[in-house]
C-alpha cells in the first residue's frame, strides 16, 4: 500500500509540476488503480528507473526522459480520456501495454489524431499490447511494438511443446477478449499443425479482472485428464489462477505467457516450483554480472522485480533514433527507427522496418528455488530451460505500411 502511495504522489507530482522545454515526456496510459494495478505500476516505476539511467549519462540528445503515469482502470474510453489529456498537455509519445482492447482503441486515435494534426503527430510505443493484427492488417506507421505479440510467443511455446512426449492433453483457459482469444485460436492452430496427437480437452474464457476465485475453473481443469495447462492470463488473473491451482493442488504445468509478473512468487511459493512456465523476453537467472547488478538496484530502489527487459530496450531505442535523426520530433523519431537494432542482454533485438514489430529471442523458463536472485523477496525465481533465436521467433507480416508525404 505505502509503495502505491508513494508511486502515485509521484505521477501527482508529475502531472502538475513545471515542465522544462528541454523534456522528452512519455505518457504511460495503463492501469495505476484497481485489481490490475500491480502491472502498471510495476511498468511505470521500471521506466523510471531506466529514465534516470538515461538521464545521468546525458538523456536524449540532451534532453531528460520524463515519464507521465496516466491511470486508464484497464478501461479503452477511460484511456482515450487519458490520450486526450497527454496530447492537450503537449505529450507526444504515449505509451501502453496492459490490454489489446486498450491497444486497439488508442492505435484508432492515434492514427486519427496525427491525420488531422500534421506538425502534432504522437507516437504509440507498444510495450505488451500483443494482439497480432497491431503488426499485419491494422499495422500503423505510428505505432511500434516492442514485445513479441501471441502468435510469436505462441510458436516459441508450441515448439518447445512438440519435444514433450508427456504433454498429449491441453487445457485453454484465456481472459475473454480480443488477446485472450488470440491466444486460445493460436494454441489450437500450432499445437494441430506441430502435434496433431494433442487433445484440447477443455476451454474456458473468463471475464478480465473480475473472477475472484478462480477454484470452479481448476476443478474443471482437474477433471478434464489434462497434462498441462495453456494461458495468457495477465494481472491479478494470473496470480489468482495459479495461486487457486496450487490451493486446490492441481499438479499440472502451468505454460503462461505471464506468469512472472507481480505477485505470482509470493501468492504461490514452493507449490509452483518446477510447474509454472513461461515465455517472454526475459528470465529470472541471468548470470551477466550488470544484469545482475540490475535487478538488484531495481528492486532497493521500486521494491519491484526487474520484469520489464522490454520497457529498457524501448528507453534505449528511443535514444538511438533520436540520436541517429539529430531530433525528438516523432515523426523524424520515427522513420530513425525502422529497421533500428540495438544491444539488449539477450544479444541484439532489431525493429523490422516492414510492420514495426521488435524482432527478438524468447526463452522458456520455470520457476525454480534456491535461486541466487530471487523474485520478490524470495529464494524464487525463473529459470532458463530453453532459447528460442531471434530468426526462429520471427513470423511473416501481413502489413502493408502507409508512410507520411515524406516517406
Amino acid at each position: 500500500m505505502l509503495k502505491t502511495l508513494l508511486s502515485t504522489l509521484a505521477t501527482t507530482v508529475l502531472l502538475v509540476g513545471t515542465v522544462s522545454a528541454d523534456t522528452v515526456r512519455i505518457a504511460l496510459i495503463d492501469p495505476l488503480t484497481g485489481p490490475m494495478a500491480a502491472a502498471g505500476q510495476s511498468a511505470l516505476d521500471h521506466l523510471n528507473f531506466h529514465a534516470r539511467t538515461i538521464n545521468a549519462n546525458g538523456g536524449i540528445n540532451g534532453d531528460k526522459i520524463e515519464i507521465v503515469g496516466m491511470d486508464n482502470k484497464v478501461n479503452p474510453q477511460e484511456s482515450l480520456v487519458q490520450f486526450q489529456k497527454a496530447v492537450d498537455d503537449g505529450i507526444r509519445y504515449v505509451t501502453q501495454g496492459m490490454g489489446s482492447s486498450v491497444g486497439s482503441a488508442l492505435l484508432t486515435a492515434v492514427n486519427k489524431h496525427n491525420a488531422r494534426n500534421p506538425g502534432k503527430e504522437v507516437l504509440y510505443l507498444n510495450m505488451a499490447a500483443v494482439d497480432p493484427a497491431f503488426t499485419n492488417e491494422r499495422c500503423s506507421f505510428w505505432h511500434f511494438r516492442f514485445d513479441a505479440h501471441v502468435d510469436m510467443k505462441m510458436n516459441a511455446m508450441t515448439s518447445w511443446i512438440e519435444g514433450r512426449d508427456d504433454i498429449k492433453k491441453v487445457y485453454l483457459i484465456n481472459q475473454d477478449y480480443s488477446f485472450g482469444r488470440a491466444v486460445a485460436e493460436a494454441a489450437t492452430r500450432m499445437l494441430k499443425e506441430k502435434r496433431p496427437d494433442i487433445e484440447i480437452v477443455g476451454q474456458d474464457f473468463h471475464p478480465l479482472a473480475k473472477v475472484k476465485d478462480f477454484t470452479p475453473y481448476v476443478s474443471k481443469i482437474q477433471s478434464s485428464g489434462a497434462d498441462a495447462v495453456i494461458t495468457g492470463n495477465w494481472g491479478q488473473d494470473i496470480t489468482l489462477l495459479v495461486k487457486a491451482a496450487a490451493d486446490y493442488g492441481v499438479d499440472l504445468p502451468f505454460l503462461t505467457y505471464y506468469g512472472a509478473m507481480a505477485g505470482v512468487v509470493t501468492q504461490v511459493g514452493d507449490a509452483g516450483v518446477d510447474r509454472i512456465y513461461q515465455v517472454n523476453e526475459y528470465y529470472g537467472d541471468f548470470d551477466d554480472p550488470d544484469m545482475a547488478g540490475q535487478q538488484v538496484a531495481m528492486y532497493e530502489q521500486t521494491g519491484w522485480d526487474y520484469y520489464w527487459l522490454r520497457l529498457s530496450t524501448m528507453l534505449d531505442m528511443l535514444q538511438k533514433a533520436a540520436e541517429k535523426a539529430g531530433s525528438t520530433d516523432p515523426v523524424q523519431v520515427a522513420f530513425a527507427m525502422e529497421g533500428l537494432g540495438v544491444e539488449t542482454p539477450t544479444g541484439e533485438v532489431v525493429m523490422r522496418k516492414e510492420d514495426h514489430q521488435m524482432q527478438l529471442p524468447l526463452f522458456i523458463s520455470v520457476l525454480k528455488d534456491d535461486m541466487k536472485y530471487g523474485a520478490e523477496g524470495t529464494d524464487f525465481n525463473f529459470h532458463k530451460i530453453a532459447e528460442i533465436s531471434r530468426d526462429q521467433v520471427s513470423l511473416p507480416t501481413t502489413c502493408k505500411m502507409r508512410r507520411p508525404d515524406n516517406a
